[in-house]
């Protein structure tokens, strides 16, 4: 190297450069003061790993009614009519059987507005009919009476009239035998003087007497047959007039019987047009009341769904929405179906609430801010559209769940508002919780859940 320049800057070159290098050089003091840090760090993450968390399950939803009749509702008319008046307005509190709506009758069969009295004059005819009908029948059992009566006493005169000519034929066929066994006599008689006369017995005057006895005897024969057949055509007659007595009085037994069950017909038809028109007149009361469409329950008339003054609406139109007025509320979660199986009925829940600003912490829900509890009433049984399931939270109520520090749910919530909670399960250490999330396994329990029914917290609510 040529040192041309009186100036010597080697040296200079030399002295500086152990300190530059010493300053580039660590500071072994602040080595030690990050080693401290760092080694207080780690024992404060090792400490809030053993430190207890609270394993919550999420789901969203939205506000609703744990009973039914709590639910916005809409008002429906029973009947068809035409608008006449409305009695309300959009927004406006009714109590129940308030006036909403009054109709008129657009039936031609109800323009009458003296239909009932005319329906009554009816009633009153038709019942006439009855009481007559009724009398008739009663008439009609007389007569029938009556014609048994002497049906029993013409039938017991005409068997004596069969029985007395039955008699008669007795009588005369004995008589025939008789005058027969006479004529035979008197025919052997004749044959004998005959044969005395051929022999000198009797004289001529003898013969013809007995001639003219056997002539007698003959002709008493000839009358008593007669006579026999007159009997027995007597006994025919009888016979006969005793069937025709019977067929006679059963003829007129069946006319009597046939007019009594037409009079019972009549009546009970009658009857069944009293009937229909006493149904009559009751529908056209209770029609005439629906006239006037009044509110089923005490609540706020959200909307109408009809409009104008003359409009014509069917029967059983939806004609105004109606929100009851003090609905019992209920959080509406829905949650994944693996979750299920770790909540019951009784667990506790944190609650956000849309319009309400929150913080919260899943692990430590004692420090949430903002946040409202509440308590698992009801887990459906089935699934939603969504493939979620369902669960309704109530209010904490119970003595044992209520916590004082905890707030009353605000009474500005209205139904259909967003809800975002947080089911409260039991507690693990918090590596635990780590491990957990990182290979994605489902929240633990301590113990197997109650094989109690899904439904079993909301029987116990509604019978509080």
């Amino acid at each position: 190297m040529l040192n041309l320049s009186n100036q010597r800057v080697d040296e200079a070159v030399w002295n500086e450069q152990p300190q530059r290098s010493h300053k580039e050089l660590l500071n072994p003091k602040g080595s030690k003061l990050l080693g401290r840090v760092m080694l207080s760090i780690g024992l404060v993450f090792l400490l809030i790993l053993f430190l207890p968390w609270r394993q919550t399950i999420q789901g969203t939803g939205s506000l609703t009614t744990l009973r039914p009749e709590d639910r916005p509702q809409t008002v429906q008319n029973a009947i068809a009519g035409r608008i006449e008046h409305w009695a309300v307005r959009e927004g406006q509190l009714v109590q129940r059987g308030d006036t909403i709506l009054t109709i008129s009758e657009i039936k031609d069969e109800y323009f009458d507005p003296n239909l009932p009295e005319r329906l009554r004059e009816q009633l009153a005819a038709k019942r006439g009919n009855v009481t007559a009908n009724a009398a008739k029948i009663e008439a009609t059992d007389q007569q029938l009476a009556a014609l048994r009566t002497t049906l029993t006493v013409q039938l017991e005169a005409a068997r004596n009239r069969v029985t007395q000519a039955r008699n008669t034929v007795s009588i005369d066929s004995a008589d025939l035998v008789a005058v027969s066994n006479f004529y035979q006599i008197a025919q052997n008689r004749l044959a004998r003087y005959e044969e005395g006369y051929k022999n000198g017995l009797f004289s001529l005057t003898d013969i013809e007497t007995r001639r003219l006895k056997l002539q007698e005897d003959m002709a008493k024969v000839v009358a008593q047959r007669n006579k026999l057949l007159n009997s027995r055509q007597s006994l025919a007659n009888a016979t006969i007039e005793l069937a025709n007595l019977r067929a006679k009085y059963g003829q007129d037994l069946a006319k009597t019987l046939s007019d009594r069950s037409s009079a019972v017909s009549s009546r009970a038809s009658s009857e069944g047009e009293v009937a229909s028109l006493r149904n009559k007149i009751s529908n056209v009361e209770v029609r005439r009341g629906l006239y006037i469409v009044r509110a089923p329950q005490t609540g706020y008339v959200v909307r109408t769904l009809k409009a104008g003054i003359g409009e014509t609406i069917k029967e059983g139109e939806s004609i105004a929405t109606l929100q009851p007025e003090a609905p019992v509320l209920a959080a509406e979660l829905y949650v994944r179906a693996m979750d299920v199986p770790l909540i019951q009925p009784g667990r506790q829940v944190r609650l956000q609430f849309d319009g309400w600003p929150a913080v919260q912490f899943s692990g430590w829900p004692s420090v949430a801010v903002g946040t409202f509890g509440g308590v698992v009433t009801v887990i459906d049984v089935v699934s939603s559209t969504n493939g979620k399931y369902r669960l309704l939270v109530r209010p904490e109520s119970h003595p044992e769940h209520h916590n004082e520090d905890d707030h009353i749910w605000p009474e500005q919530l209205r139904l259909g508002s967003g809800v975002y909670g947080w089911v409260v399960l039991d507690s693990v250490p918090v590596w635990y919780e780590i491990w957990r999330q990182l290979n994605g396994f489902p929240p633990s329990l301590q113990a197997e859940p109650a094989k109690d029914s899904p439904v079993k917290g909301y029987d116990e609510t509604v019978k509080k």
